[in-house]
């Protein structure tokens, strides 16, 4: 039949593919396996004396107090964050979307924070609150906000929040206004010549046409959430004080290249895997299910 792409090597399809299963096999298959492995052994930090303990790491885990704590903070510090973030960059997508007199200006200011690194954001909102240095701090401490995330937990959890919110936002704006404009203008027209306000026609009509964009963006930043916020923990606050920001990822760092707890640092990875899995399994299971593609 014509127009159909043929390959007159068998073997140059597998070539194409090949680099990117390498790249999965050995950053991402390879290190899940070892993690899996050093789970259930018991070695000492030079790996000399190793002995298989089977499931005895991962019930020492969930009887350690500090490692409940951590994955109570990781829910409340995720949910935090994903919220946030999908709320401010749907918001920041629909006034991108409106006719404004240099909106290409604006939209490309709102994606340049995407290109950053978590560690430099976390060292960026460093300068701005540090309570000794920063420029936001001195001038919460000038109205009377006795403001130092160093020493009070509250604190210190919600500008890390602030930090990872602002980074994912350029994210979610991103998707969200491409979403925004693949929706045909006469719909939002005819819902308004029937009468339906700016906003009824938005939650009406606009966003549940937005549901695969949102449901796609739940996803990326539960898993951002979970993952990806460890450079700004541990630029701004390094899981203190007193743990208030420590989550199972930088409690994960800490124990495996710190302490040198190797085999717990394996059987956290193993929970946090775990967990993360079975979080995008539900949200597959319970939440697309409400999604309708158009």
């Amino acid at each position: 039949m014509k127009g159909e792409a043929t390959f007159s090597n068998k073997f140059l399809p597998y070539l194409l593919v090949a680099p990117q299963i390498i790249v999965t096999a050995v950053f991402f298959v390879w290190p899940a396996v070892q993690a899996i492995q050093q789970s259930v052994l018991r070695s000492d930090p030079f790996g000399f004396h190793t002995t298989f303990v089977g499931l005895a790491n991962f019930k020492a885990l969930f009887a350690d107090p500090y490692y409940l704590g951590a994955i109570r903070l990781t829910f409340v510090f995720s949910a935090a964050v994903v919220v946030a973030a999908l709320s401010a960059g749907l918001l920041l997508a629909v006034m991108a979307n409106r006719p404004l007199r240099g909106a290409n200006v604006y939209k490309t200011l709102l994606i340049w924070p995407y290109a950053l690194a978590p560690a430099i954001a976390g060292v960026l909102w460093l300068f701005l609150f540090q309570p000794s240095i920063g420029i936001l701090a001195r001038a919460l401490q000038s109205i009377g906000v006795h403001w130092n995330y160093t020493l009070n937990g509250g604190q210190a959890l919600l500008i890390v929040v602030l930090a990872s919110v602002w980074k994912q936002v350029s994210y979610n704006f991103i998707f969200f206004l491409a979403g925004l404009q693949a929706i045909p203008k006469s719909l939002i027209e005819a819902a308004k010549v029937d009468g339906a306000g700016s906003t009824r026609a938005f939650w009406s009509i606009v966003f549940p046409l937005l549901a695969p964009t949102t449901f796609f963006l739940v996803v990326m930043n539960t898993v951002y959430a979970f993952f990806d916020t460890f450079g700004a923990i541990d630029a701004l606050t390094k899981g203190g004080p007193g743990k208030a920001t420590e989550t199972m990822v930088y409690k994960l760092y800490v124990d495996g290249f710190k302490n040198f707890k190797i085999n717990s640092s394996a059987a956290q990875s193993v929970v946090l895997m775990v967990l993360v899995i079975l979080l995008t399994a539900f949200q597959f299971r319970f939440i697309e299910r409400r999604v309708h593609y158009v």
